[in-house]
């Protein structure tokens, strides 16, 4: 049975922690093998892409 995709604001902009970089929030990419989700963001301070935890994303703040 396939999992179904988590819903994830696209677009949106976070930040790591109350006080870290900002990031635009991506698609989401793959399942992870501990049964997390793997998002793509963009950090907007350098433009590097990478993957990052769908469930660490909710815990970041939207950014102002």
């Amino acid at each position: 049975m396939l999992t179904p995709l988590p819903a994830v604001p696209t677009g949106q902009i976070k930040s790591f922690g109350p006080f870290g970089p900002k990031y635009r929030v991506g698609s989401v990419v793959h399942p992870s093998q501990d049964k997390d989700w793997l998002v793509e963001i963009t950090v907007l301070e350098t433009g590097e892409t990478t993957d990052y935890r769908l469930t660490h994303m909710y815990d970041d703040p939207e950014a102002p």
